[in-house]
């Protein structure tokens, strides 16, 4: 349990910005208890004397408890909402800026079940945990020294059920669900990452007829992840069984001390302090419920921040350098492997793209020719050797800065589920609809888009369903041409089109982005013609090929 409290506190470091709301929350919690312990003790006198002000203080009480507990559900829940999304955005920055060139090792159900599921574990950490937390703090001194006043031994009784209901139980309960915790979040992650493949791959599924493969899959990771919840249920079901019977044993002490000691008489102060004890008992009784779902929560709060803090692969320098004003790139002696057991791929790589220029980078799969494009845009960093842009070294200049300079456009491009303007706008958020236009003019899509019923606002669809491959990719050579940068990347940008498409989008291209630096990555060329100079990587070098 060591591992929970720098967790919790390394969560409530992030909810800072929603100080102000939970802080209410609390207070209003507290507030609406004090009320409800008042109406238990008042009610309680009612009933064993006559004095006339004890009903009017009861009259008065009901509803101000009534509406207390009503603002510090609304408070609460709210400060819960808030505190989750900004979780959310935290995390979804974190993970763009730890794997800017995709998602590496990781799986993406995996990610989806860290960004949702086990942030969503989170919600009970404010609501049940830290409140209830916060009433045992405040009640069980005030009980103790209430009973003491009438009867010590009484009093060291209920204390020790409470002891056992507000710090035993609670801590023995999220020892042991810690372990099911972490289980319940490996087994959905799994279940996740085999429902997306399914879904992704399903046309793949449907043509081999391996739907009852799939499904068994599927069904052999549901039931880990039933069995998962049912251990972990089990748990919570104990817990509270214990909280149960800590306040069942301490009533049954006021209820036999209020049989043999006069000062605790039924007719007496007896009556008041069972009512006390249940308010008190019904406040922190689920302390140990808490304690169980706290292992999950915490098993939830290291996965979500093991993800979100990954340190980017290259880091932006502390003191960043002025870029130069020139765009010629240039790579010296670039050594570069992606694994420390895993061969060169560039063993001392030499390569000048002169401002303006046109070149091509060919070679077979796994050549590097990506790898290059990773090594330009600082999404990696070589071992050895420099890569200058103008006079500077892009390892002096930060990410933001050297991606206003270099464009990309990848093989597997991604258009957004969203509108064609959004979609382009991410290239050039300060864009206007001329500028818009322009851009799609240049990708020859103006007149498909001018077509649409509503132009710009048109619907892509997810990963751009809504239009054909090759449309799809002059929306993203659209976007990629609307983006200021004066060297432009790309890398197999025609990958998975028919060879008539390809050519016809290699005319627009050689149309497009006059004066621009020109790095066309490709297997082969097929109509890319206004090229100044064809490089072929082989060996982990750029060997010059002839035109």
């Amino acid at each position: 349990m060591s591992i929970f409290w720098p967790l919790l506190i390394r969560v409530l470091q992030l909810w800072r910005g929603q100080t102000r709301w939970l802080l209410a929350g609390l207070v209003l919690a507290l507030a609406a208890l004090a009320a409800g312990i008042g109406v238990a003790a008042l009610a309680g006198l009612a009933m064993t004397t006559t004095i006339a002000a004890v009903a009017l203080w009861l009259r008065g009480l009901v509803p101000l408890r009534v509406g207390l507990r009503y603002l510090e559900r609304l408070t609460t829940h709210n400060a819960t909402f808030r505190a989750l999304a900004d979780l959310r955005v935290w995390f979804f920055r974190g993970l763009a800026r730890g794997a800017a060139g995709g998602l590496g090792f990781r799986q993406a159900g995996d990610v989806l079940a860290r960004l949702v599921s086990d942030v969503e574990a989170l919600d009970g950490l404010y609501l049940r945990v830290l409140l209830p937390l916060g009433a045992a703090i405040l009640l069980t001194p005030a009980l103790l020294v209430v009973l003491g006043m009438q009867s010590w031994p009484v009093a060291m009784v209920v204390g020790l059920t409470l002891l056992g209901a507000v710090l035993v139980l609670p801590w023995q309960a999220a020892r042991t669900s810690l372990a099911a915790g972490a289980v319940l979040a490996t087994t959905l992650s799994a279940l996740r990452v085999i429902a997306l493949d399914t879904m992704t791959g399903r046309r793949e599924v449907r043509a081999f007829g391996a739907e009852g493969h799939m499904l068994s899959l599927l069904q052999a990771r549901e039931a880990s992840l039933l069995t998962a919840q049912h251990r972990l249920a089990r748990r919570v079901a104990r817990a509270g069984m214990g909280a149960f019977l800590c306040s069942q044993a301490a009533l049954l002490a006021v209820l036999v001390a209020a049989v043999s000691i006069p000062t605790l008489s039924m007719a007496g102060s007896g009556l008041p302090a069972i009512l006390l004890l249940l308010a008190t008992f019904e406040a922190v009784g689920g302390l140990p419920r808490a304690g169980a779902l706290a292992g999950h929560a915490a098993t939830a709060a290291q996965r979500v921040l093991e993800t979100a803090e990954t340190p980017a692969r290259v880091p932006d320098p502390a003191s960043p350098a002025a870029p130069d004003p020139g765009f010629t790139l240039r790579f010296e002696a670039v050594q570069f492997r992606w694994q420390p057991d895993r061969p060169l791929l560039f063993a001392g790589l030499n390569l000048e793209v002169a401002q303006g220029a046109r070149i091509a980078l060919l070679g077979p799969s796994g050549a590097g020719k990506s790898t290059l494009a990773a090594l330009a845009l600082k999404l990696a960093a070589p071992q050895s050797g420099r890569i200058i842009l103008g006079k500077t070294d892009i390892a002096t200049l930060t990410a933001a800065q050297l991606r206003t300079r270099i464009g990309w456009l990848s093989q597997s491009t991604h258009l957004f589920d969203s509108s064609i303007r959004e979609n382009l706008l991410l290239a050039r958020p300060d864009a206007d609809a001329a500028m818009l236009w322009a851009a799609l003019e240049a990708a020859h899509i103006a007149d498909l888009v001018h077509a649409l019923p509503d132009g710009l606002e048109t619907w892509v669809g997810e990963a751009g369903a809504r239009f054909s491959g090759g449309q799809g990719r002059r929306l993203a050579l659209a976007r990629t041409l609307l983006s200021p940068a004066p060297i432009l990347i790309l890398d197999e940008p025609c990958a998975g089109l028919d060879p008539e498409t390809e050519r016809d989008f290699f005319r627009t291209l050689n149309q497009a982005a006059p004066g621009r630096s020109i790095i066309l990555i490709a297997h082969r060329l097929t109509g890319a013609e206004r090229l100044d100079r064809i490089y072929r990587l082989s060996a982990g070098h750029a060997v010059t090929a002839a035109i």
